[in-house]
Formats: C-alpha cells, sequence, structure tokens
C-alpha cells in the first residue's frame, strides 16, 4: 500500500476538521455583536438588493465582516432575508443573526399620524403636510385633483376620510394615507348604513355622512352623540330648520374669527341651518365611527333643542320656552 493511500483517511479527517472549524467560525462571525454604541436608524433603499445593504453597513462600520454575510447566498440561501424598503432601529447588543431576522420579518421603523374625529379635510391635509417621513405628492394639488387620483372625481372630499391613527413608514406617500383613510370610512359607513333604524328621514348613506358629521361637531360628551343625532332627526322629520351654529361656522369658511354674530346666522350660504332647510349639501366634518352609529341609530326621545352648558355637555328641551330659559341660564348668563 503506497504511502499516500495510508495517509488518506488522515486527510480527509483533517479536512473534516478544518471545514468544521471554518463553519463555525463563520457562523461567530454572523452570531457576533453589530459595531454599534447606540441605536441607529438604518434605511434600506427602495430597489436595494441584498449585496448592495451588506456593502453599505460596512461602510458605515456596522458589519465587520461583510464576507460571513456574503457567504450566505451560497451556504444558507434560504436565510438571506427578503428585503422591504424602509428604515430599521438597530440597537447596541444585536447580533448579525438578528439583523438578517429583522430585515426578514420586514419590521420597519413606523410612525403614527394621527385625525382626530371632527377635524376638517383642510385640517387633515394640514397634518398629512407637516409628516416629515411622508413622501408628499399632494402638497400641490387641488382637493379636486386630489379626489382625482384617488379614483372619486368630481366627489367633494369632506367627511369622506375615516378620522383615525395611521402607521406608515418612511417614504410612503400621503395618498397612500388618504386612500386607508378614504377606504376605511366607505367600510365603515356601509355597516352602519346596514344597521340603520328603518324609518328615518334620510334616504342614503351620504345623506348619513352628513348628518354624522353634524353629530361629530355638536359633541362634546361622547355618551350624547345619539341624543343629538336624536334631536336632529325629529327636526328633520317635523320640517324644521337644523340651526345648528357648526354648519354656519364651516360655511363661513376662513371668514370665521371664533365668533358668531347675528348677522352671521342670518347671511345665506349653503351651509347656514338658520336659513336652509334640510341637511347642508356636504359633511362639515370628518365624523368618527360613533357619530356614524348615532346618526343612523338616533335615541327616542322629545327634545327638539339643545344648548351647550359650558362643560362639554348640553341641556336638551322639548319645548321653545324651555330652550330660551335654558339659553339664557347657561349663554346669556355667562
Amino acid at each position: 500500500m503506497s504511502r499516500a493511500v495510508r495517509f488518506l483517511p488522515l486527510l480527509v479527517i483533517l479536512a473534516a476538521l478544518v471545514v468544521g472549524a471554518g463553519y463555525r467560525y463563520w457562523q461567530s462571525r454572523l452570531e457576533a455583536p453589530l459595531s454599534l454604541e447606540q441605536a441607529t436608524l438604518y434605511e434600506v433603499p427602495a430597489g436595494a438588493g441584498f449585496h448592495r445593504v451588506v456593502a453599505d453597513l460596512g461602510e458605515q462600520g456596522i458589519v465587520a465582516d461583510g464576507w460571513a454575510f456574503r457567504l450566505l447566498t451560497r451556504l444558507e440561501p434560504e436565510a438571506v432575508p427578503d428585503l422591504r424598503p424602509g428604515e430599521y432601529r438597530l440597537t447596541p447588543g444585536m447580533s448579525g443573526r438578528d439583523l438578517l431576522g429583522m430585515l426578514d420579518r420586514h419590521e420597519v421603523v413606523t410612525y403614527p399620524l394621527t385625525i382626530p374625529e371632527g377635524w376638517t379635510f383642510a385640517q387633515m391635509r394640514e397634518a398629512l403636510n407637516a409628516a416629515e417621513k411622508l413622501e408628499h405628492r399632494t402638497e400641490e394639488l387641488s382637493d379636486a385633483e386630489i379626489m382625482a387620483r384617488l379614483g372619486r372625481d368630481g366627489e367633494h372630499p369632506e367627511g369622506r376620510f375615516f378620522p383615525d391613527t395611521y402607521r406608515y413608514r418612511k417614504g410612503v406617500s400621503d395618498l397612500e394615507i388618504l386612500r386607508q383613510a378614504l377606504e376605511r370610512m366607505d367600510t365603515l359607513l356601509a355597516e352602519a348604513w346596514a344597521e340603520r333604524r328603518e324609518g328615518l328621514p334620510i334616504e342614503t348613506p351620504y345623506e348619513a355622512l352628513i348628518l354624522a358629521s353634524l353629530v361629530e361637531r355638536e359633541t362634546g360628551a361622547p355618551e350624547e352623540r345619539d341624543r343629538i343625532a336624536g334631536v336632529f332627526v325629529r327636526r328633520l322629520e317635523r320640517g324644521m330648520r337644523l340651526q345648528t351654529d357648526p354648519t354656519v361656522i364651516y360655511g363661513m369658511g376662513e371668514g370665521y374669527d371664533g365668533n358668531i354674530t347675528r348677522a352671521d346666522l342670518r347671511e345665506a350660504t349653503p351651509y347656514n341651518t338658520y336659513v336652509i332647510d334640510g341637511l347642508p349639501p356636504t359633511p362639515i366634518a370628518l365624523p368618527g365611527r360613533a357619530a356614524l352609529e348615532a346618526a343612523v341609530n338616533p335615541a327616542e326621545g322629545e327634545a327638539l333643542y339643545f344648548v351647550a352648558r359650558g362643560d362639554g355637555t348640553h341641556h336638551f328641551s322639548r319645548s321653545l320656552r324651555e330652550h330660551n330659559n335654558a339659553v339664557n341660564r347657561f349663554i346669556r348668563n355667562r
């Protein structure tokens, strides 16, 4: 037997030991902590591949052993993350494996955008424009152009967007937030309309949306929403004007300075419910779910009037005399 043949088993063992040691060393490099002294935001650019991200992390000094990550594509291709663009929060103590898992789970940093109930569409647009991490595509567009971009050409935007807290990642466009809010309102309005009380003096879901916006703007106490809606519904049923101040304010637009005068109440605008009969032509705000539900399921009762007490609640009256007494008590004396 030749000497080479006699040493072949030993060579195989040595090769296996070398390969095993190399594999363990490679794994140790992936398990090693990233070079981070403090939490850092790293952004995966749109369209970036895995090798580009690894190279970028190496240039920033976050990953010291880029070769170990690149080798992953050959030895463990199933462990190569499916990248999603966005920001990722890297923290001290994270290992390379932790980083790979974060990237694969698409744990992008998200930011909240809160649109309160009762805001107008104009206020919503201001909030979108002020959100720094959003991609601003609507800032220079008119309301009509925005609705056209959303596939709702010719629709008035007021009231069409659901007020809520929306989370977004860097680079998402404001149009996407608007689309989410629009679809959310469509869904909730349809659900509310399907559960409406029979015999209401409103004939379409859009009229319910208008009524809900009035309820939202008049409500300081959440528990009063259905009672406010009840007053409006009874007035509509009797052919009485709604006479609600928020519609006057909305119709005044930028001319509103915080006060409503008698002249304002007499001015004929499409939204002045002291002058017009029935509902205004569009919503006057973005109503929430509770306002939608109250509009289609108002509380029973006899009250036809209400006046603010000054503490967020209202005094409800059945007669004009009772209402005038309440006005003297809660408004004029104050």
